[in-house]
């Protein structure tokens, strides 16, 4: 059996990644609970894998093929703590910046719960200001 801290590195390096979205089933259980951490507006949505497939889908749309980097993965229990570092190119419409072709870096983290070896839960925390940043830099150069 898999442990927890197995089941969250590759569910990021095959379907986080955007390599393989379609293997979302393999890493995550029927229905996960996704805590979304926006300090201005906290949400908790439901997704399928199928759902989560289609969000990594729309990842790749607005940035292209990128790069994920784990950086770091510490578990304990069920929980796993991941941070990790995503480059992609801003090909398509993102927050309503229109496509510019520049270089963005995204720092995000997040902590799973697995259960019985598939993700149930999650709580991911994505640097906003910073992707902001860069597309308004973007946008005032292009």
């Amino acid at each position: 059996m898999i442990n927890a801290k197995d089941t969250v590195r590759e569910f990021l390096l095959q379907v986080r990644s955007g390599l393989h979205p379609d293997r979302a089933s393999r890493f995550m259980a029927g229905r996960v609970r996704a805590h979304q951490v926006v300090s201005e507006a906290p949400v908790v949505v439901e997704r399928t894998p199928q759902q989560y497939a289609e969000h990594v889908q729309e990842m790749l749309d607005a940035y292209g093929a990128f790069t994920l980097t784990v950086d770091e993965l510490i578990a304990e229990g069920d929980r796993v703590y991941a941070r990790w570092t995503q480059i992609g190119r801003h090909v398509g419409s993102v927050d309503h910046y229109p496509p510019t072709g520049a270089q963005l870096t995204a720092t995000t983290s997040a902590v799973y719960r697995v259960e019985d070896g598939l993700i149930v839960e999650y709580w991911i925390q994505i640097d906003r200001q910073g992707i902001t940043a860069q597309l308004e830099q973007a946008a005032a150069e292009h």
